[in-house]
This record gives C-alpha cells, sequence and structure tokens, in this order.
C-alpha cells in the first residue's frame, strides 16, 4: 500500500534524478556541434590567401563568350560530379541547363565564378582561360540570382547598391522600374530608405528575389546567371519575375537553371545533366521530339498536354 503523498513525492523524486541527466546529454549535443563549426573557422583561418598578382587580366569588360572543354570536377576523390562537359555559348546567347536534383547544375555555373576548382579540362571566357582573370574582375561581370537571395539588414537602397558609392540613387530606381520592383518599393513608408530586416525577414521571397535582380541590373554584368528562383514562389509574382528575367536577359549571356519548364521554352538552347553528364541538347521543340530526358521531365509537369 502507497499513500497518495507519497506516490506524487516518488513520481517528484524521479523527475530531479533524471533532469541533470536530460541536461547533460544536451550540453554534449551543443558541444559537438560547437567543436564541429569551430574546426570549419580554423580551416578558414588557416587558409592561405589569394596570390592576386599572378592574374594578368584585370579590369577588363568581358563580353560573355563561355566554353567549356571536357571539364570534370568532384568534391571527393574519384567520386565525379561533372565528367567530359563540352559545350559553349556565344555572346547574348541564352542557355537553358535542366536535370535531376543534385545532377550537378548549380556546380556547372558555379565553376565558372571560380567557387570551386575543378580538376580536369578547362573553361575558356573570351578565349582565355578563368584562372587568369583577377577575381573581383571576374565576379564583377558575372552576375547571379539564386534561390534562396540573401538580403543585408540595411536599407533596400544599399542592398540593391550593394554599397557601390558609384550607384546614384536615379541608376538603382531605373533598375528598379525595370525589373517591377519599384512597385514594391514605394508601397514602403520610406521607399527606398526603408531598412529590411536581418535576412529580409519583412519581405516576401517573390519581394527578394526582384530586388535581386535589381541588383544584377544596377551592377550591369556582361553573364547572367538564373537559378532557380521561381522554384517557390506564387503565380503572380512568378509573372512579375517572368518579365524581369526577359529585360535583365536582353544582350546578355544568359545561363537559367530551373525545374519549371515554363521559364526556359524560349531559351536558345537547352542542355540537359543527367548523373553529371550531357544527356540531350536543343531547342525545347527539338528535345520533345527526341522522346527523352527532357520529354519525361516536360510529360510530368504538363500531364495530357505534350503534343
Amino acid at each position: 500500500m502507497m499513500s497518495l503523498g507519497v506516490l506524487v513525492a516518488f513520481i517528484g523524486y524521479i523527475r530531479r534524478f533524471f533532469r541533470p541527466l536530460f541536461d547533460l546529454s544536451q550540453k554534449y549535443n551543443v558541444m559537438q556541434s560547437a567543436m564541429a563549426s569551430l574546426e570549419r573557422v580554423f580551416t578558414v583561418l588557416d587558409a592561405e590567401p589569394e596570390d592576386y598578382e599572378r592574374y594578368t587580366i584585370e579590369g577588363k569588360k568581358i563580353d560573355g563568350n563561355i566554353e567549356y572543354k571536357d571539364v570534370s570536377m568532384y568534391y571527393e576523390k574519384d567520386e565525379w560530379i561533372l565528367n567530359k562537359i563540352n559545350f559553349n555559348i556565344k555572346k547574348g546567347e541564352k542557355i537553358a541547363i535542366v536535370g535531376e536534383t543534385g545532377g550537378g547544375k548549380t556546380t556547372l555555373t558555379k565553376l565558372l565564378s571560380r567557387y570551386y576548382p575543378y580538376q580536369k579540362g578547362e573553361i575558356l571566357l573570351d578565349g582565355k582561360r578563368v584562372e587568369e582573370y583577377n577575381l573581383q574582375t571576374l565576379r564583377k561581370n558575372i552576375g547571379v540570382v539564386q534561390q534562396e537571395v540573401f538580403i543585408f539588414s540595411d536599407t533596400i537602397r544599399n542592398n540593391i547598391s550593394l554599397y557601390n558609392p558609384d550607384i546614384s540613387l536615379a541608376k538603382i530606381k531605373e533598375a528598379a522600374i525595370n525589373v517591377n520592383a519599384d512597385k514594391l518599393i514605394n508601397r514602403l513608408p520610406h521607399k527606398y530608405e526603408e531598412k529590411a530586416k536581418e535576412r529580409g525577414g519583412n519581405l516576401s521571397a517573390g519581394e527578394k528575389q526582384l530586388i535581386a535582380f535589381a541588383r544584377v541590373l544596377v551592377s550591369d554584368p556582361s553573364i547572367f546567371i538564373l537559378d532557380e528562383a521561381t522554384s517557390n514562389i506564387d503565380t503572380e509574382t512568378e509573372l512579375l519575375i517572368q518579365d524581369a528575367v526577359k529585360k535583365v536577359m536582353k544582350k546578355r549571356t544568359s545561363i537559367i537553371i530551373a525545374h519549371r519548364l515554363s521559364t526556359i521554352k524560349n531559351a536558345d538552347r537547352i542542355i540537359v545533366i543527367h548523373k553529371g553528364e550531357i544527356a540531350e541538347e536543343g531547342s525545347h521543340e527539338e528535345l520533345l521530339k527526341k522522346n527523352g530526358i527532357y520529354y519525361n521531365l516536360y510529360r510530368l509537369q504538363y500531364k495530357g498536354q505534350v503534343k
């Protein structure tokens, strides 16, 4: 037999006994996470600084002719992410890259900006290897709009100009109007001087992407890369973004990475990446006639509409 008071006390003691053990396990998880983070911090701190003096091409405006020659790369040795990639893009041409998730589409474009090294082959810009370009010169000529846009905790004006004092407010407004971002900016209490919250917490995904388009247009790059920028937004905003895409791509070499095939129908050429290799290449109509990978992707998205 046990009284109610003894039972309540027993349960209370059990909780007190296990609480320190639970707290200790939580602290261990935090410590493990901190150790992993610390290792990454030291990796960055121990990295050798880039030697900019060895680059021969600096401050040049790139025309936008791109060529990949037998390019292969891996993150882990012998686990090839890309394998013998060959294609070229002429100045002003609009190319779309499609394929399964994890197939190497984004990696392919990041090699162009030298975010990752590649182990075989070469990438040429206007006939010169990308390794010959000063990094600042190279990346200044490449404008990128990603799926996840980073917004700084600062004014909309500075988020578009990226703190470049040479870009005037008039030029910022012109770029915003061209990409349909002016409507949302003018709705804000302080308009271009409105301060965005950390990571754009007070802006929707579509609004952040329109700001990113204005950011690219105002910097006037020679090459434009659009990476999955319409995969998580509503239809109305997507229409605004598609209009912005057309304006930003005008007279620029453009590379579009997309899962939504509606955004790439009008591309000059479509490249299908499958398991790190180029499986198919051609226009929208040509690829549909092949009844291959692109045809299957299109059929899955537009069931019953394939002709």
